[in-house]
Order: C-alpha cells, then sequence, then structure tokens
C-alpha cells in the first residue's frame, strides 16, 4: 500500500477505498438499511445549511482543542466505533495510531476485530463501546476487562432494531475465512487484488471473530455468533441503563439518541455525553439526519450533558455546523474506514486532517477565534430544517 498518496477530501477517499476492496466489503461499509433514505439524509442536510462569512477583521490563529469526557483533543473530531474492521491488516490499532498521531480519541467497538489491550496500547485515549448483549455478569466482565486496559471510558449504543433488508442488496459476510469461503469470493477478489495482496503480506487471512467478546478462558466468538447473543437478550430498560454507567463509575457516553425524552431519560440516568446518532442511517429507515435532530435536543439537555453528533459529517464545514447547533464535537465513522481502506494508518490520519484544514478555514471565514465561539448566527438556516422528536416530559 503506497504511504505517498494524498487525497484532498472525504468524497476522494470513498472512491479510492471503493476501488480497492472486495464488493462485498466495501458494501459492508456502506451500509444503510431499507430505500437509504436517513443514510442519504444525513449527509445532504449538511448541504442545507450555509455559512455566513465575514470579510475583515479576521483571526490569524484559531483554537480547535475540546475536551470530550475529561479527555483532551485537538479538534472537536473522534473516531466513531465500527466493528470487525477487516479492511486492512492492522484494522483497529492502525486506526488508533492515527487518532494518535492526530491528538485525538478512538472509540473501540466490542465487535472489533483487534483486542482492546492492542488498541489501547496504541492510543491511551480509548473508548470502549458496548451493546446490551449477554447477561448482567457477562456484561460486567466486558467492561472490567475494558477497564483494566486502560480505557478511558464507556460508550453503550442502544440503536439497533436488527433491520437487514436493502434496497441494492446485503453484503455477504461469511461465517467464518476458511479455504471454501475464501474460494467462492475468488471472483470478486481477483479484480481487486490489492486488498487481499495487503493481507498475504501480513501473513494472515481477514479475521471475523470478536476477541473483546470472548470469555475467560474460551476462544473469541465469530462475529454472527455474537450478533446471535446480542439478538437473544431482552432491550435494556433505563434502569440497566443506570446500572451500567454506576458499574462502570466513570465518563459514560449513551450513543443513539434521536428524541427530547430520551435525551432527558439519559440525563436522569446519569451519563456523562449523549451521542446523537441514527446509527449512520443503519437503524431505521426515513429517521431524520442527526444534524436536523440536534438543536431542539442541545436547547432540551445541553446545558446539563455533554452532547456530541454522529452521522455524515464528510467537511471540516460540517464539523463546523455541528458545533454550531450544539454539539461539543462529532464522531466519523465511514470517513475513517475509507481512509483506512484505500491507505491504512495514513489514509486515517488524511481524512482527519482534512477535516481538521477545513473547520480551521471555516472558523477563519467566520471570524472567529475559537470553535467555542461558534453559533446560529454562523449559519443560514432554512425554515422547517429542524425536527424536535419526543415530547419533553417537564
Amino acid at each position: 500500500m503506497s504511504k505517498n498518496v494524498w487525497f484532498e477530501t472525504v468524497a476522494e477517499v470513498q472512491r479510492r477505498a471503493e476501488k480497492r476492496l472486495p464488493r462485498s466489503v466495501h458494501k459492508a461499509i456502506l451500509a444503510g438499511t431499507e430505500k437509504g433514505v436517513t443514510y442519504a439524509d444525513n449527509t445532504a442536510a449538511f448541504s442545507e445549511l450555509g455559512l455566513a462569512p465575514h470579510v475583515a477583521g479576521l483571526h490569524a490563529t484559531r483554537d480547535l482543542t475540546t475536551t470530550v469526557m475529561g479527555q483532551p483533543i485537538s479538534l472537536p473530531v473522534f473516531i466513531s466505533p465500527a466493528g470487525v474492521q477487516a479492511v486492512s491488516p492492522d484494522g483497529e490499532v492502525a486506526v488508533a495510531r492515527a487518532a494518535a498521531s492526530r491528538g485525538t480519541i478512538m472509540s473501540l467497538s466490542s465487535f472489533a476485530g483487534k483486542p482492546v489491550e492492542e488498541v489501547v496500547a496504541a492510543n491511551p485515549q480509548t473508548f470502549f463501546q458496548m451493546y446490551w448483549s449477554g447477561s448482567r455478569e457477562t456484561i460486567r466482565q466486558r467492561l472490567e476487562r475494558a477497564r483494566a486496559a486502560g480505557a478511558k471510558g464507556l460508550i453503550l449504543t442502544l440503536d439497533w432494531c436488527f433491520t437487514s433488508g436493502r434496497d441494492w442488496g446485503s453484503p455477504r459476510i461469511p461465517e467464518r475465512m476458511n479455504l471454501k469461503t475464501i474460494i467462492s469470493l475468488l471472483p470478486q477478489v481477483i479484480v481487486r487484488p490489492q486488498w487481499l495482496l495487503e493481507f498475504a503480506r501480513a501473513g494472515y487471512i481477514p479475521d471475523l471473530t470478536t476477541p473483546n467478546l470472548a470469555e475467560p478462558g474460551k476462544a473469541a466468538p465469530t462475529f454472527f455468533e455474537a450478533y446471535g447473543e446480542w439478538m437473544q437478550t431482552p432491550p435494556a430498560t433505563w434502569d440497566d441503563v443506570a446500572w451500567l454507567r454506576q458499574e462502570w463509575g466513570g465518563p459514560f457516553m449513551l450513543k443513539g439518541i434521536t428524541r427530547i425524552d430520551d435525551a432527558r431519560h439519559a440525563v436522569d440516568a446519569g451519563v456523562t455525553a449523549i451521542s446523537v446518532s441514527n446509527h449512520g442511517g443503519n437503524n431505521l429507515d426515513t429517521t431524520p439526519a442527526s444534524i436536523r435532530m440536534l438543536p431542539s435536543i442541545a436547547a432540551a439537555v445541553g446545558s446539563q450533558v455533554e452532547i456530541v453528533l454522529d452521522g455524515g459529517i464528510r467537511r471540516g464545514s460540517d464539523v463546523a455546523k455541528a458545533l454550531a447547533l450544539g454539539a461539543r464535537a462529532v464522531m466519523i465513522g465511514r470517513a475513517y474506514l475509507w481512509g483506512l481502506a484505500a491507505n491504512g494508518q495514513t489514509g486515517v490520519e488524511n481524512v482527519l486532517d482534512i477535516l481538521r484544514s477545513g473547520l480551521d478555514a471555516t472558523l477563519f471565514g467566520l471570524g472567529h477565534t475559537s470553535i467555542r465561539e461558534l453559533n446560529p448566527a454562523d449559519l443560514v438556516i432554512p425554515p422547517g430544517f429542524g425536527r424536535a422528536l419526543g415530547q419533553a416530559d417537564r
């Protein structure tokens, strides 16, 4: 994989990743659900928001730094958790190194293909993400492993309804990568040989197991074995959220908030932060774009809890728009996965640099010295842009 290839936009990174990856792997990153309305709206909504720049009295330097759940970061962008990153041999470890090199947080999915111990070693500023899967005792064991590894925060993701149909077809994800599976995938791999060559040079084939969900002394379950446990676990209650927050006892984020009433319940459960997110358009299709729901949620609970936005971030100006509407920072998902696929760790660094540069330019044009000065007056917000879901119960 070339280490000298540099991309100027996330759109170009996406095109390069698609050229490199076998069709099933690329479709797994694209994901989405049903007609893909929410997936498309996550990015389209940012284009509906205009900017209101100044022309004089601008500032030579800008401060992009912030903190998220007590962790200082050099820009208000950090890595969102994503499972089994088999797009590059180093997977989540490469992403963690890239995030560390750019001074930001790595969030590691419990469905990741690399152990939490390796990822924390690559980036001490790591948050560990969990689903409500298994018994309370099983969940406790997993969070204790993350704590022992040095994870700085815990993320609980609840916005998943197990929808699977996609109008453009779902990717073929095998149960295991054995010789039979490899042979069946050859027609895809032959036309995208660079992906397989990278794994061949690393000396192994992609591993579709989930080591962070392994029971003590047992082998790691496959992705589908772990998914099956998750599907069979009774859904979490607000009491379960409060219990997990108390068990962790440290910085705690609830990911997947789309409604004002749920945001208030999260505050009552004692969370440190919430992520306004529709799971990248992978949950219930036709849910509004995350950025449309952000202002009403920020107005309701922004003084009580940290708010981050997840979904649709492709440019530094998108980051500025999210911060102007009440987010403390944003999380990125597909953007960094495309970077990882296109150019490994360097590709992820490239994506973070694109966002940093775009944010800095936007802040400059808006006449601000710090991201903390961003506000709705910096934007041209069309009538009817926002969506306020759920009634505030007080």
